[in-house]
């Protein structure tokens, strides 16, 4: 997992000029809707209202690495190690994503935010989409999806 400015998204070599060059482009009046960045690369936005913890769940994808933006709004999303989980849904490769059992206790925890990225990695399991201080929020998110073939 790497958390950094948006701005800093040029020092990671992973992220593809055409990736820091359509997310310089998209902003909170982009609407919902998948685009293609390039023939690998593509980004989903969706917006949402944020959820109780106990709804959320940790989920993870093997073809992809995700960078995930707010937009607008800010949420808490958890990391933990996939390793270290139950898969409560088998992987399921058409949408290239599975589902696991929630923990008793968080590994890591981040909040994401207008201006923040995070990069996560097939072997970080996330669960996006918590609430903050137990009131919900409406989010405009970004998810951009780097095939891992490519690094």
């Amino acid at each position: 997992m790497i958390i950094d400015k948006i701005e800093n998204l040029i020092n990671y070599n992973i992220v593809s000029q055409k990736i820091i060059d359509f997310l310089k482009s998209i902003s909170m009046e982009t609407p919902q809707g998948k685009y293609k960045i390039d023939e690998f690369s593509y980004v989903n936005v969706d917006v949402y209202q944020t959820k109780d913890l106990q709804v959320c769940k940790f989920e993870a994808h093997r073809k992809y690495i995700d960078i995930q933006i707010c937009l607008s709004g800010f949420e808490r999303l958890d990391i933990y190690n996939t390793e270290a989980l139950a898969v409560a849904e088998a992987y399921d490769e058409s949408r290239d994503i599975m589902f696991f059992e929630n923990p008793k206790n968080t590994q890591d925890s981040i909040i994401l935010q207008p201006g923040k990225f995070v990069l996560i990695f097939p072997h970080e399991a996330h669960k996006p989409q918590i609430r903050l201080n137990n009131c919900p929020d409406k989010v405009k998110k970004a998810v951009v999806k780097i095939p891992i073939k490519l690094i």
